[in-house]
């Protein structure tokens, strides 16, 4: 099977018909700055960046596990019961600890928010046949006449994350969220895909799965084409730092786009936008009448930051 198709986007319009369109009902996205990167999580990434030999992957995944569970507790309110490993996993990924888990969402709005907000060259939107991946089945590694399903991998089960996950022995890719689910994952219509190996990359996992169609499916942005268009919609739409890192840490990152962004006119340009040009059915004073400062640049004396 092909590890995945391909969409090149080069106009925003393209993606929201594609993405709110029948075939996406039910799927999965993830957003990546880089079109070129691949679905990779950050604890494979640093563990081949850091030299790390394979077969000592699993031990040094589990003592990473260990350390955190020791001493998390100084920090919580609720500390997980000890056999919740999902729940754990979850915790570490929130507080940005390097864990198997990918971050998807079932939004594909914000999934593109996560795409494009910093990218300066191609990004791109992965999306998940959730529904096929749920109706997948993978060889028994002990059992050849057997199959396991995604119940049978359910991470979320006692003794489940050792058995079929620590020893990077079977390639598979789950997809689901601990049952006590935090603000953020909630904010971000969060969900999570874990794979079952880390020397693979998701789409190499999953392309060794039975089955005429890929289940993943890759939007290739063309960023400099595209960004300006859907960056004004997602603000359009409220989606941006504050509010899908709820708090106080999320607003502050939610003022970097506030930087290219203004109700009165528009700061790439330095145009006035036509509502305020003092045209017939405009409205509110020119920014020609307004105090110029520097040469030639013009800048509103009204509240700066507008609605917001």
């Amino acid at each position: 099977m092909a590890q995945y198709a391909e969409f090149a986007i080069g106009d925003w319009r393209r993606y929201q018909d594609l993405v709110t369109g029948r075939r996406f009902r039910g799927w999965a996205f993830r957003g990546q700055r880089d079109a070129t990167q691949p679905l990779e999580t950050v604890i494979a990434r640093l563990l081949r960046a850091y030299g790390v030999h394979p077969d000592a992957w699993s031990r040094q995944e589990n003592r990473v596990n260990r350390i955190f569970r020791r001493k998390a507790h100084l920090y919580l309110r609720h500390v997980p019961d000890d056999d919740d490993d999902f729940q754990w996993l979850a915790l570490m990924q929130h507080h940005g600890a390097p864990t198997r888990l990918l971050d998807f969402t079932w939004s594909p709005f914000v999934a593109a928010f996560f795409a494009l907000e910093r990218a300066l060259r191609p990004a791109a939107v992965w999306a998940l046949s959730v529904p096929r991946l749920w109706r997948a089945e993978v060889p028994h590694p002990d059992e050849p006449d057997r199959k396991l399903g995604l119940a049978d991998l359910a991470l979320g089960a006692p003794g489940r994350y050792e058995r079929w996950y620590l020893p990077n022995r079977l390639a598979f890719a789950y997809q689901g969220e601990p049952l006590a689910m935090n603000q953020r994952l909630v904010a971000q219509s969060g969900t999570f895909v874990v794979p079952g190996v880390l020397d693979r990359s998701l789409e190499a996992i999953l392309a060794g799965y039975a089955g005429p169609e890929p289940m993943l499916v890759k939007f290739t942005f063309d960023t400099a084409r595209v960004r300006d268009d859907a960056m004004f919609a997602l603000y359009s739409m409220n989606i941006g730092h504050a509010t899908l890192f709820p708090g106080l840490d999320g607003m502050a990152r939610s003022l970097a786009y506030e930087l290219e962004h203004h109700w009165e006119y528009d700061p790439k340009t330095n145009e006035v936008l036509p509502e305020f040009r003092g045209e017939a059915g405009g409205v509110g004073e020119t920014l020609e009448s307004k105090a110029v400062e520097g040469a030639g640049a013009r800048r509103p004396q009204s509240d700066p930051q507008g609605p917001r």
